[in-house]
């Protein structure tokens, strides 16, 4: 099929064109998260709102939304914030209906991942919702016949011309472009295009494309918005402790991969701590009882002294906790896309990038490399810096200021000669992390805007089918994410060790599988790897507190066969390869102990235990309080704040976000109870110390009834946060 050159439009004329080539059976994709052209799918929305003939299906994953209010004490709170934090963001239209149920018959989305919970009440998402591998989504939405790749794009525009990006999105774009450039040969009609945002950090590696490779491209200053940003959340208590417990499991010199939220910037957190801060760290360890009841372990799996090689980050997102961890001196230990070259780095005969002398001879001898070298491997070796860059291959021979040598290097004089003429002195081309896409918070696409391009290509962008399995690279894959940990979340997990993290047992989707199968696949094929997932002990459900480690549970994500490593805030459960009873034992362990001896009587039930099996004393003080307790002195030394990497949120916001919140927390439990009598007791005035907070909430004066209830939930939310 001819190739068609690249059409520049406007987004009005692309959605014609659309519906030129495609009727009124229009099928469209648009990549996970950022990446989505919120205009141009805008314009084909209403198109088809407006056009009861037009059937459109959208297939996508986490369709970003703004926060929004359901009273007016909330829209007070939140209104400032959603004005100033998505300033010029533009919404999603579908979303909006969708929202208000007005979302058109002849409208079909198609989500294979949603942000947690966030359509639990939604039949219509529900219903469409389309369960699928991260690695696996391309297929599945080409099996359904997608017919249109949209995304957005970061242009660079410098002295060798205009260059475009994936940027943010390179996870499925890249494996959709090839796929559609092939039915394109087959004579299907498909349609690729970019819609330009420069406000888009430009991301190098895999992620880089041409004009080319699109049909239609739409660049225009008007249509450079903002990027939708994700606000750093408060990390709690429990959420440091389980960063605390997996810091300890990181190894020096491997491989990390986290996700984003606070359990992630705890990661983080805990991480830096024991980098920059390591005789507190230390301290912690220590005083926790980390180290006494888990040693053996850390000393195998991790360490808790400084980093000295650093860590790789392997990782589908590329999250704010990466970036942070590379400021602070952790994410540091670069990989080389050169397998020879990474083995020797592996095997500390590469050091600080200085190339030996005689590298060439230990490829040889290791048999890293042919005697004869092949102009393949002239080029992989001289693009990562082993030959000089004026060297060439022609027709087996190297050639260097007009001098010929023999690519056959068995001869020890032409070998010596070409080791004095033809190597390098250093390695380049190192990058520190690789990932697949990203979505942050404001300052983290700044940083990223701002690094030197040297520096942001340690940081490349590829698809999800290099970044989150080892299938097709397996060899030079595995000698980079060498000791990979890979930290996942999920919601519950059983006594017998499976893992639940998308849904429940009635069917519900709260999330989606995502990329977590990779990863506990890839934990279990990597001989060094392990899995390090991440359950919080308890929730807050209706007022009331559930564990979230149950005897059993009628949906897994992750099956009890590929158990691994469970993390809660009470500690580490190493389960992998252990029989039943013992699997329950160390489950028990990490367990609230509230609930432990209801869980330890139901394994009894079912004879999964012996009868005369009793929960060992140092195990059954896992209490908030005592957390609590463990982290108050360094809290007390400015450690461990709420928002460690910065937030969003004015101090006063912050406050009233407390305040806000524990009112809510006791409003839906036991205490609602008292909230009537509590409600006569509140001061008539605002206090003088309390009227910066309820000017920030338009409330010191309040005109209309339902300001002035507002005005007494708010007092009321600082009198049950115990400040007035």
């Amino acid at each position: 099929m001819e190739q068609r050159k690249t059409k520049y439009l406007s987004v009005e004329q692309c959605v014609d064109l659309i519906a030129q080539e495609f009727g009124n059976n229009i099928k469209i994709g648009m990549p996970l998260g950022l990446g989505k052209p919120a205009l141009l799918i805008n314009a084909l929305y209403q198109r088809a709102k407006k056009n009861p003939q037009i059937n459109l299906t959208i297939f996508t994953a986490l369709s970003l939304e703004k926060p929004v209010w359901s009273s007016d004490l909330e829209r007070r709170f939140l209104e400032p914030f959603v004005g100033r934090t998505w300033k010029d963001v533009p919404d999603l239209d579908y979303l909006l209906d969708l929202r208000k149920g007005q979302l058109p018959a002849n409208v079909i989305i198609h989500e294979i991942f949603c942000k947690a919970g966030a359509y639990r009440k939604e039949p219509k998402m529900q219903q469409n919702y389309q369960c699928s591998n991260y690695t696996h989504t391309v297929r599945d939405c080409d099996g359904n016949d997608n017919q249109v790749l949209a995304q957005m794009l970061a242009k660079l525009d410098g002295p060798n011309g205009i260059r475009y990006s994936t940027s943010c999105n390179a996870d499925t774009t890249l494996e959709t472009l090839r796929l559609y450039r092939d039915a394109k040969k087959n004579g299907k009609k498909r349609m690729n295009i970019g819609m330009v945002n420069t406000q888009l950090p430009f991301m190098y590696g895999d992620a880089e494309v041409t004009a080319a490779d699109y049909d239609v491209i739409i660049d225009d200053p008007k249509y450079y918005n903002p990027l939708f940003v994700t606000p750093r959340l408060p990390v709690s208590v429990a959420d440091f402790m389980i960063g605390t417990h997996i810091s300890a499991l990181i190894k020096d010199g491997g491989t990390l991969q986290i996700g984003i939220g606070a359990l992630g910037d705890a990661i983080a957190y805990g991480l830096n701590v024991r980098h920059n801060q390591n005789e507190i760290y230390n301290q912690l360890i220590k005083e926790s009882g980390i180290g006494a009841t888990y040693g053996p372990l850390i000393d195998a799996l991790g360490g808790t002294d400084t980093f000295t090689q650093g860590i790789y980050g392997s990782t589908e997102m590329l999250v704010d906790g990466f970036l942070q961890l590379y400021k602070n001196g952790v994410i540091k230990r670069k990989v080389y896309h050169n397998a020879p070259i990474q083995r020797l780095v592996n095997d500390g005969k590469i050091k600080e990038e200085l190339i030996p002398a005689d590298i060439l001879q230990q490829m040889i001898d290791a048999e890293l490399i042919n005697p004869y070298l092949t102009r393949k491997d002239f080029e992989s070796l001289q693009k990562y810096g082993v030959f000089k860059d004026d060297v060439t291959y022609d027709n087996g021979y190297l050639v260097k200021d007009g001098r010929r040598f023999s690519a056959l290097l068995t001869d020890k004089k032409n070998l010596e000669a070409v080791n004095e003429l033809c190597l390098g002195e250093q390695l380049k081309k190192g990058v520190v992390l690789t990932g697949a896409f990203f979505i942050g918070p404001t300052d983290f696409y700044e940083d990223l805007r701002k690094m030197p391009e040297e520096e942001r290509q340690k940081f490349e962008m590829t698809g999800v089918d290099v970044a989150n399995q080892l299938y097709g690279g397996e060899v030079l894959r595995a000698l980079e994410r060498k000791d990979g940990r890979f930290c996942n979340t999920g919601m519950k997990a059983t006594l017998l060790g499976a893992i639940v993290s998308d849904g429940l047992d009635d069917g519900t989707v709260i999330s989606g599988v995502g990329g977590q199968y990779n990863f506990v696949s890839m934990a279990h094929a990597l001989p060094d790897a392990r899995l390090l997932m991440m359950i919080k002990s308890t929730r807050l459900e209706g007022g009331k507190t559930l564990s979230n480690i149950v005897y059993n549970y009628g949906h897994v994500t992750i099956p009890r066969h590929l158990r691994d490593i469970v993390v809660t805030e009470y500690g580490i459960a190493d389960i992998r390869g252990k029989c039943d009873q013992d699997i329950i034992k160390a489950m028990l362990n990490v367990a609230d102990s509230r609930f432990q001896e209801e869980l330890l009587a139901e394994a009894k039930k079912y004879k999964k235990i012996p009868e005369d099996y009793q929960i060992p004393e140092q195990f059954r003080n896992n209490t908030p309080e005592r957390l609590a307790e463990i982290l108050k002195p360094y809290k007390a030394q400015g450690l461990f704040k709420d928002f460690p990497c910065g937030s969003a949120f004015t101090d006063v916001e912050l406050l009233l976000a407390y305040a806000l919140r524990v009112m809510k927390t006791k409003a839906a439990g036991p205490g609602a109870a008292e909230i009537p009598e509590i409600m006569k007791t509140l001061p008539a005035e605002v206090p003088a110390g309390l009227k910066p907070f309820f000017e920030r909430m338009d409330l010191n004066n309040p005109t209309t009834p339902e300001a002035m209830q507002s005005q007494k939930m708010l007092m009321l939310a600082f009198r049950m946060a115990g400040f007035c």
